[in-house]
């Protein structure tokens, strides 16, 4: 069994014990994540530490992702699960009273460390699975863009939901299932996910440069055509008309250069959320999606 070492409110926390082969101690029991995916994200990071990210862009990016919290409500105790290099993190710690960045990735945690000034930011090696809080510990959880990255997704929710105090606010993001989206649109995609499945399996510094001719010859011509000319909302890739060009590298390198991913409809999302135990979902109608909060019942009384 893992064991762990955390003292609240310390910058540089770590838990290092909750991955077979990702440099921590083996665990007898499998663990709900995929190895080569989290050492790809920690690569990733490493590559593309959001350094370079223009602050204004990101504050835009921030508001269509957290659009759903009311931060007049300041959550006591937060939990960004899957941090990756912290990008959300910085945001939100101002937002919060405590907040933890936890992410599987030991390599991306040390870029999280490096871009996280905020003396009330704790860093946690470990899974949702192997959160070493109590139950109940958080008042609001966000985990963005991660939990269609490993093999049971549902299973990373209820675990997220158990470290939910009563009355707490869950937010996610989950890639969506194309709802809606016309037939050609989805046939584009297919291809692009064949092209993803070999891209993935291939040494990083190959998913690396294959990643950025993609972003070159792919991501910016439509991107760019989404800007300046009256495309229809169908348009591939129509979300990064506004964004940077490091944003595009960033997720072409996301997108084609990871193993594990999965794709969900909302009424899947939904039946998740619910058999979780949480209430109150709410989607946001703008893209990235899917964006979502539900709130764990408070107690009776």
């Amino acid at each position: 069994m893992a064991t762990s070492e955390r003292l609240p409110g310390a910058r540089h926390a770590t838990v290092v014990d909750v991955l077979p082969g990702a440099g921590g101690s083996t665990r007898t029991d499998p663990p709900n994540v995929d190895v080569e995916t989290i050492k790809g994200f920690g690569q990733e990071w490493s590559a593309f530490p959001q350094t370079e990210l223009n602050q204004v862009e990101r504050a835009e990016v921030f508001r269509k992702y957290f659009s759903l919290i009311d931060w007049s409500k300041k959550p006591r105790r937060a939990l960004d699960m899957g941090c990756g290099s912290g990008r959300w993190a910085v945001l939100v710690a101002p937002l919060v009273g405590e907040l933890v960045a936890a992410d599987a990735s030991r390599e991306a945690l040390g870029v999280a460390q490096r871009n996280i000034q905020a003396s009330n930011v704790s860093f946690v090696e470990s899974t949702p699975e192997t959160l070493p809080y109590p139950d109940g510990y958080f008042d609001f959880i966000f985990s963005l863009g991660v939990l269609h990255h490993v093999p049971d997704t549902a299973g990373a929710i209820g675990s997220l939901v158990k470290k939910l105090c009563p009355g707490g606010t869950l937010l996610l993001y989950l890639f969506y299932a194309f709802d809606s989206r016309p037939r050609w649109f989805k046939a584009i995609w297919r291809v692009s996910d064949l092209v993803r499945g070999v891209i993935s399996k291939l040494p990083f510094v190959f998913r690396y440069w294959l990643s950025q001719i993609i972003a070159i010859c792919v991501y910016w011509p439509l991107a760019r055509t989404a800007k300046y000319l009256p495309v229809p909302d169908t348009w591939p890739l129509k979300f990064y008309a506004d964004r940077s060009f490091y944003v595009m590298r960033t997720d072409a390198l996301d997108r084609f250069g990871t193993r594990l991913e999965k794709r969900f409809t909302r009424e899947q999302i939904v039946q998740m959320l619910q058999s979780a135990g949480l209430t109150e979902i709410r989607f946001s109608d703008s893209f990235p999606y899917w964006v979502c909060s539900a709130m764990k019942p408070p107690r009776p009384g």
